[in-house]
Order: structure tokens, then C-alpha cells, then sequence
């Protein structure tokens, strides 16, 4: 009885062990696939821009004031490839991170690259959340205060913000997710998803 016993645990062991291995290998499978996926997305974006910017001798024009410093509740603009939306770009230099950004959040889209969950550059409210494969935010958690990120919308608008603080929220803490005056939040799961890195960011002047 106790060999049998000894037995049933053994197996039960290398079977928890088995499917902790598939679901690493799964993981890192979403990983690549969604790292492919943002390397693709950035090309066709790069394709769509200007070539050429016209200019006028130097000193003869005041440089144009953006329009989402005019008019703050506009709309972000919307590049749409492969059927999604995006409103433009984040690149994280800590991390070795350029990453395309989704319009709109739900499950599957987080699948394929990180995604506005709420908010707006031009209100200094914006709430970017990924998926924590090594390709997105897994490794969000590693950056430190003082760490920079840049935002480029579709008008090419290019936004640098500076971490200032890094939180642990519980995966349903909506209220808390949005609380507080940042400027940017970026958001990603924990293994198990049993709670939420979310790093704070505040907008650094011209």
C-alpha cells in the first residue's frame, strides 16, 4: 500500500512537472510570436511616414505648434494594420523595448501587442497594459526610478516620460489602476495573476 502509494505521488509529480513545462514552452511560444508580430507592425508603420520634411531657410519659421497642445480632447490618431488600430508607438530603452500600441484593450488583442487600457496622451492620463511575456512587459518590474520611456503618436508627436514610482495592485483594482494624477501608467500581470506591476510616470518638460 505504501509503495503504491509512494508511486501515485511520483506520478503526480512528473505530471504537475510536465505541464509546468508546456506551459513554458507555450508561454515563450505567445512570446516570440508576439515579438514577430510587433517587428512587423513597426515596419509598416516606418513605411507610411514621410521620407522627406520640407523646410524653409533656418530662422524663417516659428516651428508649428502640435495640435493636441491646442486642442487636448481631440481624438489620438489610428494607423490601422492587419484590421487593429494603433495610436502609435512606446519605446522603452531600459528594457531594449520598441513596441506598437493598440487603440483599444480586451484579451485577444493583448495577445498581440501591449494596448491603451484608458486615458489619453494629451490628457497626461494615458494607461498602456501588456501581457508579461519577455517580449512585452515581463519585465517591467526591473525598472528603476529616473528610467525613461518614449510615447510617439501617429502624428509623429514624441513624448518622454520618467518613472517615479512603481506600485502592486490587486488584478481587479480598477479604481486604483486610474487613481492619482500620472502622467503615464504602465501595467502588466504577475505570474498567476494574482496581482498587477504597475509603474508611474510623470511627463518631463520640453
Amino acid at each position: 500500500m505504501k509503495v503504491e502509494r509512494g508511486t501515485a505521488w511520483i506520478n503526480l509529480g512528473l505530471l504537475l512537472l510536465a505541464a509546468a513545462l508546456l506551459l513554458s514552452a507555450y508561454n515563450e511560444m505567445e512570446s516570440h510570436e508576439a515579438r514577430n508580430s510587433a517587428q512587423q507592425v513597426i515596419e509598416q508603420m516606418c513605411q507610411t511616414l514621410p521620407t522627406e520634411t520640407a523646410a524653409g531657410p533656418a530662422g524663417t519659421e516659428a516651428p508649428a505648434i502640435p495640435e493636441y497642445m491646442l486642442d487636448a480632447d481631440r481624438e489620438m490618431p489610428v494607423q490601422t494594420i492587419n484590421g487593429r488600430d494603433y495610436i502609435g508607438v512606446l519605446s522603452i530603452p531600459a528594457l531594449e523595448l520598441e513596441l506598437p500600441v493598440l487603440s483599444q484593450w480586451d484579451y485577444p488583442a493583448l495577445r498581440v501587442a501591449p494596448c491603451r487600457y484608458s486615458g489619453s496622451l494629451y490628457q497626461d492620463n494615458l494607461i498602456i497594459c501588456a501581457h508579461n511575456y519577455a517580449s512585452h512587459f515581463g519585465k517591467l518590474k526591473t525598472l528603476q526610478p529616473g528610467d525613461t520611456v518614449q510615447f510617439t503618436d501617429m502624428d509623429e508627436n514624441m513624448v518622454t516620460f520618467r518613472m517615479v514610482e512603481r506600485e502592486t495592485l490587486g488584478p481587479t483594482d480598477v479604481e486604483g489602476m486610474e487613481a492619482g494624477n500620472w502622467d503615464l501608467t504602465l501595467f502588466t500581470c504577475t505570474v498567476g495573476g494574482q496581482t498587477r506591476v504597475t509603474i508611474r510616470f510623470e511627463r518631463e518638460e520640453d
